[in-house]
């Protein structure tokens, strides 16, 4: 008897959740703080001086709480996401909250937001944005969780089963 052999394939991805966005093309731009040294990651660079490059590719997760994802507050999102990350993995001081707060203001007045409601965003970070720079990278997500046969292969045609 010739043994039934099994043919395992690995169906499972590995993923991050908590993504709305993808940038589509790289973005550069200056923000309003210095660095004792540059930062460079995957997907984003930031220099000294606060000029910065986010490249295509790169996933955020918009405007965050009770609000609407507008025009006027994703180019700000963009940017404060990158800030918060950055210090959400450590390469950023939790110090630089408040200016990556402002930046978040600026940008978003910039592009024409009404300045009650950059106010109301302004504000609603500086109240609950601590525990988003906390943390760490995002946690992998497997899925499926197992890995299964997908198929079962039996003696050859023909062949014996004794």
């Amino acid at each position: 008897m010739m043994p039934t052999e099994a043919i395992v394939v690995d169906t499972t991805i590995l993923y991050r959740s908590g993504y709305k966005y993808q940038l589509a093309a790289e973005y550069r731009g200056h923000l309003d703080i210095k660095l004792q040294a540059p930062i460079n990651t995957e997907w984003w660079s930031i220099d000294e001086d606060g000029g910065f490059a986010i490249s295509a590719g790169y996933a955020w997760d918009g405007p965050s709480g009770p609000t609407i994802d507008t025009r006027t507050f994703m180019r700000g999102s963009l940017v404060h996401d990158m800030l918060y990350q950055a210090m959400r993995i450590g390469l950023l001081s939790p110090a630089f909250k408040d200016a990556a707060d402002a930046e978040l203001r600026q940008i978003c007045l910039a592009d024409g937001m009404h300045i009650w409601r950059a106010w109301y965003v302004w504000r609603g970070v500086q109240w609950g944005g601590h525990k988003a720079i906390v943390g760490g990278p995002r946690l992998m997500r497997r899925a499926p969780k197992v890995t299964q046969p997908i198929r079962q292969l039996d003696t050859p045609r023909g062949g014996s089963d004794d």
